[in-house]
């Protein structure tokens, strides 16, 4: 199967999707004639490498394998890729791709944003997560010991190649967390502005097994469905003036527990996840939206296996955590909020209502 969605940011600033189940020696086609006359530096995680290095058959001497874990994306890593780019010779008529997940997706995209003033750039998802969200949109990172993606650009990609059978090798960790960000768009579907309604949410309920035991069809017309979702938002709004904020739908909270945990602990999936958990409960208790939905929201999660923070974590961090997030203004912090049915709002919640919040929140 193969689908080919096109992202228009605008009339010069365009770019495809291409999401299959093809053999890597097709992908290794594509990726070679749409490079042709390009150098290429290609940043791989290693464990991307150790896994598909022989499938993909990219020179030795144009890779530069990435270790893997969110820890990584850091400054000194980005560093290392700018060097090597220069050491190839790449100039601005070149490209850097990313093979791996979010991490190496974020950190190689700012270094092709930022590599003398901006190179091409093609993103190889080879995680769930990165195929629904990180791949697409044009969001690159790096992180401060601090605070996640604090320092970035927008930089949309040339290219997106979406390979299924990637998957294939993903563990149970990664592949829900994965499953954690596509759960988010189910809640925000009726605000992305897309032309017709998807039925997310309904899709997610109705096709759990198959999901879950990773039937390639399905997991295709999932990717999808969110994909569609977030180009829609993104071509609205490309830096998140407005509209893109509501992709952060559980993401306040799930940057802080990421950060207090050092990375270490929770994927990003499923720390949204949690995020998500505690959102959807302070909306029903202050009367946002109703029992019903609140009941179908934890039902959905519910299916998939997923279930509330039972962890207390000190609240004060966690607050000066999200103090600090790039989207907090005017000493308040901001939450997307659902409000009714597939639909969310940004609502700024000061500290002492966010306190608590959370102290209602994890007993």
């Amino acid at each position: 199967m193969h689908q080919i969605l096109k992202v228009q940011i605008s009339d010069n600033n365009e770019y495809l999707i291409d999401i299959s189940d093809s053999s890597f020696a097709k992908l290794n086609q594509e990726i070679f004639e749409f490079t042709r006359g390009q150098k290429r530096l290609v940043v791989m995680s290693k464990k991307v490498y150790n896994l598909y290095s022989e499938d993909l058959n990219f020179d030795d001497d144009e890779i530069l394998i990435f270790p893997d874990g969110e820890k990584e994306k850091n400054y000194k890593n980005y560093l290392k890729i700018i060097k090597r780019a220069f050491q190839l010779g790449l100039t601005r008529k070149d490209v850097i791709i990313a093979v791996g997940g979010g991490v190496v997706g974020d950190i190689a995209g700012f270094a092709a944003s930022t590599y003398m003033r901006g190179i091409d750039f093609i993103q190889i998802p080879t995680t769930l997560l990165s195929a629904v969200d990180s791949s697409v949109g044009g969001k690159t990172a790096i992180d401060l010991p601090e605070a996640k993606n604090i320092v970035g650009t927008f930089y949309q990609p040339k290219k997106v190649f979406i390979n299924i059978n990637f998957f294939e090798t993903l563990d149970d960790k990664q592949y829900f967390s994965g499953l954690g960000e596509v759960l988010k768009y189910a809640f925000i579907e009726d605000c992305c502005g897309y032309n017709v309604p998807l039925f997310l949410f309904e899709f997610l309920t109705l096709s759990c097994t198959k999901i879950l035991e990773r039937e390639p069809l399905t997991i295709i017309r999932m990717i999808e469905y969110c994909l569609n979702l977030k180009i829609a938002v993104v071509t609205q709004d490309e830096k998140e003036s407005c509209l893109r904020k509501i992709l952060n739908f559980g993401h306040t909270l799930g940057h802080a527990l990421e950060s207090i945990t050092k990375y270490k602990k929770y994927t990003h999936g499923q720390a949204v996840v949690y995020g998500m958990f505690f959102i959807i409960d302070w909306a029903y208790k202050k009367e946002y939206i109703n029992y019903s939905y609140y009941r179908l929201s934890m039902e959905l999660f519910e299916k998939y296996g997923f279930k509330p923070l039972d962890k207390k974590y000190p609240i004060e961090k966690l607050i000066n955590i999200m103090k600090k997030d790039k989207k907090a203004s005017s000493d308040k912090i901001s939450f997307i909020v659902p409000c009714d049915k597939k639909k969310v709002k940004e609502i700024k919640l000061t500290p002492i209502e966010v306190e608590f919040a959370l102290n209602d929140f994890v007993k």
